[in-house]
């Protein structure tokens, strides 16, 4: 199978992009390099250097052909989403309706596209959260990640792409950048091997579902075979503290550092977790790593690269 994975030097497209390559598919990477790095580019992979904003990126969607499109790039900071309104709609409202309309025009099978269960339920009414759960994105990124479900199932309806929506919970392990829009484990990590002392925003009660990226993996490989359409959650059903995950990874490590703690972050969401039976159901998918191994295994990757 002929597949792009776009955002496919960044954090989790690369682990996914390396899993389509074992399994013997023909990968093209489009990524223009604004985040991810390019020690995470296989080179069994085609690379296009291109802003997906861009019509060039349609184009090229067209000649290329592919069978799929596995959809990763974006801007995902969500307190840049809310300075930069407009950027962010660019890359990730703009930058969907464009592939979108080069797969319609190439004849693309499928698109799996990765979305965001934290910011598209914003603050939850029920705990874990189904996909039935109402949407009340409380960021721009949050608005622009259900806005391309939307346009996802408008394509569907109008042209017959099938998609499958894949609602991430809070993605964590090796290849995680600790800068920008880094999440709370790759910043902890690189601020406890360098000796330095992490910041915990508020009383660090808030709560995430923690979900491991080779977990993740699985997840899209299982999306790449099933004919199921429409929006999938991808988390453990779990939910963890701040101040927890803070403990397991300073034992992970073997530091002594004690956090201190800050204001809270204006507008931070309080608790987050995904109900993940649908995913059982449709994609006969569930979590293999429990947190405190993805965490030993994400450590051990920072301690082996710690110049990432």
């Amino acid at each position: 199978m002929k597949i792009i994975v776009t955002g496919g030097v960044g954090f989790i497209a690369s682990h996914i992009a390396d899993a389509y390559l074992e399994r013997g598919h023909d990968v093209h990477i489009f990524d223009d390099f604004s985040t991810g790095h390019k020690d995470n580019l296989n080179p069994k992979a085609t690379l296009h250097t291109i802003d997906i904003a861009d019509v060039k990126a349609a184009r090229l969607i067209e000649e290329i052909k592919p069978d799929a499109l596995s959809h990763h790039a974006a801007q995902m900071d969500v307190r840049h989403s809310v300075a930069d309104p407009t950027f962010d709609a660019r890359v990730n409202i703009i930058g969907i309706i464009n592939l979108l309309e080069g797969c319609k025009n190439a004849g693309v099978k499928k698109v799996i596209f990765a979305s965001s269960g934290g910011a598209v339920y914003g603050e939850q009414e029920v705990f874990p959260a189904p996909e039935s759960h109402v949407t009340q994105p409380a960021s721009p990124y949050g608005v622009s990640k259900r806005a391309g479900e939307l346009y996802l199932s408008y394509y569907h309806q109008a042209y017959g792409l099938p998609y499958i929506a894949l609602r991430y919970a809070n993605v964590y392990g090796p290849r995680q950048s600790s800068q920008g829009e880094a999440g709370v484990v790759a910043i902890f990590l690189s601020l406890l091997l360098a000796g330095k002392t992490p910041l915990i925003n508020g009383d660090g009660k808030q709560t995430r579902d923690y979900v491991y990226v080779g977990d993740v993996v699985e997840a899209n490989l299982a999306a790449l075979e099933s004919s199921y359409v429409g929006p999938i959650n991808i988390g453990t059903g779990i939910e963890t503290d701040v101040v927890a995950i803070f403990e397991s990874l300073r034992d992970a490590v073997g530091s002594r550092v004690k956090a201190r703690h800050g204001p809270a972050k204006p507008g931070e969401q309080r608790r987050s977790c995904l109900d993940n039976r649908h995913a059982c159901q449709v994609l006969g998918w569930r979590p293999q790593f429990v947190l405190a191994d993805g965490l030993e295994r994400t450590a051990e990757y920072y301690r082996e690269n710690l110049d990432r």
